[in-house]
């Protein structure tokens, strides 16, 4: 079978690639397994090493010998420099791959490094900090120059690289990305289409008839199985600010990749709300689909996509892409991704809620002051919303309510006559500050100390939003209350820090919406909405958006509905259990984790609970048992393995718990409470330079007890925008009853 899977793809291979492999066969360049392939090896090391030597002797190692990405964390196999000519274009492969070519030149691979929006403000950095500082960024943005060396003042080669960002031969030349410490994470092997007989990397380009003759070989030179893992994609999806960059102390800047592994598409954990398929990056954003273009890479007839469709609008637009936009747009719309309810009602700040709408009776006035509360799921995100750069990307919830002519009552989220997005809206944003509390504009994130707010929906997770207004007492009902979250990529003050106010208008899409109309007058339960969630999940939702905002009592009203709509719900007993021990109300939440525990015995989720239940009541032999079924069960579960290393260390079992926090570590290398346990452990060992080590990591990575006064000096000077650094918060009345509002349908201009 494989052998006629070969015959197969060489025959494809020959259709359209004949005539280059005819004009390729007399290259230079061979790639036989005989001696001449042994020469050309032995060659281009030879003109590797030399490249490397000429680099190094003017090459700035400003963060220590050999250090040649730092700040970031790039490197070559065998140390040193590469040459970039040593990388075959990405026009070289598109010889024969031409769907995936295709792809990738309108995606944001192609694009990383030459965008306006990326250049902006890494030429900030260049000018302020210098040229070795944006190693960091471009060992993600643009790995060849800094493994080739020209990130540096001496360097006066061709750069023609710059315009190709993350080629082809970048991705497939790595060997391994395990450094769990993003920022470039990965070893890149020598450039290679092919290896030879014994299995050795034939570096550059060969001849497509050599390919073609070999194919086993070139998938051999071009693959690897961690490219289907979320690891692989954790080298560049995960980021810090290490001191060498800021001046400062080590910061996470963001990790998609540790959001993912903590989400239910990871299937790492127990500790999740809700539970799914196993799904990595690639499930998403590599999506299977039909080619257009000859693509031996092609399986039954459908390629893994090579566009990553996500998130971002502004390149496409900027460039003129319409079919990577309108992808991307597709993309953003499609999958079932957000849940937005509007899901209940407060009238005149009484005490009762009535929820969920539509499933109970209530009387609403003209006159009356109400409160509508409104619930976005992240239902079907395998990260938060929005992951990674929040400085720079907008999602916000557009609210408005209208009479039934269509006019204004009132509205929360909308865009200002200069494209800003209104200051009390309230969106999935957040504000970095610098040490004199200044929002840290541009993304300059080496002056980044603090963080005024961070608003964000993790995975799994619901966001609990309030809105108060006045029902005008002339009012001509009903009324009709619209939620719909918004994404614009990238904010307009960005964009107009870029080309200037003078700029076209950058997509805003609309990723989920919600609409319920409530009657003037007595308003009776009706039938469901089309798509709605069950009445039980929208408790569950409006729960979860509860606990997050450390409204406890709610919390546990709202699972206790829960477990009233499905009595044998294992979940909602766990999750009325989680609410009681995030409450600190331990005794409380052992009956309802032992009913879940009836229904699914050894339940992971339930144990781990179960075990910092029996620890507030010094049952340790329970607390350990449990802890480590789960640790069983969830090898790479972070917090069992924290709260196991505890608990160990907590009974004198010193060896056990080092044996925990050391796997902690190797999942999480950025853990404070492995720094500071193993740092305490070894010292009392007498191993006095781990010790120290991990002292000094945990100094170095604890959060600094003087950021929370940026912060607060940043707030205290923009009132306007203070509310959303509080968990619970109202979004109150923001136009006047008489003022001539917009109508409903002036919003359109809003969606491309």
């Amino acid at each position: 079978m494989q052998l006629r899977a070969c015959s197969v793809l060489r025959s494809r291979f020959r259709i359209f690639c004949g005539g280059i492999a005819a004009f390729c066969a007399g290259a230079l360049l061979w790639a036989g397994a005989g001696p001449a392939g042994s020469d050309t090896q032995s060659s281009a090391a030879k003109s590797r090493q030399a490249y490397s030597d000429q680099i190094q002797q003017h090459y700035r190692f400003a963060f220590g010998k050999d250090q040649i990405s730092a700040p970031g964390n790039a490197a070559a196999e065998g140390g040193g420099f590469l040459p970039p000519n040593a990388f075959p274009s990405a026009s070289y492969c598109a010889h024969c791959h031409q769907e995936a070519y295709h792809q990738w030149r309108q995606a944001l691979h192609a694009n990383s490094f030459r965008t306006p929006f990326y250049r902006h403000s890494v030429n900030i950095l260049l000018k302020t900090k210098g040229v070795e500082f944006a190693r960091h960024c471009d060992s993600c943005h643009n790995p060849i120059a800094v493994l080739g060396g020209a990130l540096d003042t001496s360097y006066s080669g061709d750069r023609s690289f710059d315009s190709d960002g993350v080629t082809c031969m970048v991705c497939h030349s790595i060997q391994s990305a395990d450094s769990k410490e993003g920022n470039g994470g990965y070893v890149i092997g020598i450039p290679a289409v092919m290896v030879d007989a014994q299995g050795n990397r034939i570096p550059g380009m060969v001849p497509d008839a050599e390919i073609l003759a070999h194919l086993e070989r070139h998938s051999k030179a071009v693959m690897q199985p961690f490219y289907r893992s979320a690891v692989f994609c954790e080298a560049c999806h995960k980021a810090n600010l290490p001191p060498m960059l800021n001046d400062y102390k080590w910061i996470r800047a963001f990790s998609a990749y540790d959001e993912w592994q903590a989400s239910k598409f990871s299937h790492q954990t127990p500790l999740t709300f809700y539970s799914a398929d196993l799904t990595t990056c690639q499930g998403c954003h590599m999506t299977r689909a039909q080619n257009a273009l000859p693509e031996p890479g092609a399986k039954d007839g459908t390629f893994a996509s090579h566009r990553w469709l996500a998130g971002n609008t502004a390149v496409p637009f900027y460039y003129g892409l319409d079919e990577q936009l309108q992808k991307t747009i597709d993309f953003l719309r499609s999958g079932n991704y957000l849940n937005v309810d509007i899901f209940a009602l407060r009238v005149d700040k009484t005490q009762q809620i009535f929820a969920p709408l539509g499933t109970v009776p209530f009387h609403l006035s003209a006159g009356q002051m109400v409160d509508v509360y409104v619930v976005v799921q992240n239902k079907n995100i395998g990260h938060s919303l929005i992951p990674e750069v929040r400085d720079l990307y907008e999602a916000w919830l557009q609210f408005t309510a209208t009479d039934a002519n269509g006019k204004m009552i009132y509205r929360s989220g909308f865009l200002q006559p200069d494209g800003t997005l209104e200051p009390g809206a309230h969106s999935y944003t957040n504000r970095p500050v610098n040490v004199i509390g200044d929002f840290v504009d541009n993304h300059m994130v080496w002056a980044i100390h603090s963080v005024a707010y961070d608003n964000t929906i993790q995975s799994g997770r619901s966001d609990l939003v309030r809105y108060r207004f006045m029902i005008p007492s002339d009012i001509k009902g009903p009324v009709t209350l619209h939620a719909q979250v918004n994404y614009r990529h990238l904010r307009q003050t960005y964009l107009n820090n870029i080309f200037g106010a003078d700029h076209p208008s950058y997509p805003v899409v609309e990723l989920a919406s919600g609409r319920r109309k409530v009657s003037l007058g007595d308003n009776w339960p009706q039938a469901p909405l089309p798509d709605a969630n069950p009445d039980w999940m929208r408790w569950n939702n409006a729960a979860i958006g509860y606990l997050d905002e450390l409204q406890h009592a709610d919390a546990v009203d709202a699972f206790k509905q829960v477990l009233r709509l499905r009595p044998d719900f294992k979940d909602g007993y766990v999750n009325l259990g989680v609410a009681y021990v995030d409450w600190e109300k331990y005794q409380d939440a052992r009956a309802p984790l032992e009913k879940a525990l009836m229904l699914k015995p050894h339940d992971a989720r339930a144990l781990y609970y179960m075990a910092l239940v029996e620890r507030r009541a010094r049952n340790t032999d329970a607390e350990v048992a449990d802890l480590e079924e789960v640790v069983a069960q969830y090898p790479d579960c972070r917090e069992a393995r924290r709260e196991l290393g505890i608990s160990y260390y907590q009974q004198h079992r010193p060896d056990e718990a080092i044996a925990q926090f050391k796997a902690l570590q190797a999942i999480d290398p950025d853990d404070l409470a492995a720094h500071y346990n193993l740092a305490i452990l070894y010292r009392r060992k007498g191993m006095k330079k781990e010790a120290a080590y991990e002292a000094q990591q945990y100094t170095i990575k604890r959060v600094d007890p003087g950021a929370p006064t940026y912060s607060l000096d940043y707030l205290r000077h923009h009132p306007e925008i203070s509310n959303e650094s509080v968990p619970w918060h109202v979004h109150a009345e923001s136009i006047p009853q008489e003022s001539k509002a917009p109508q409903a349908n002036s919003q359109k201009e809003m969606h491309p």
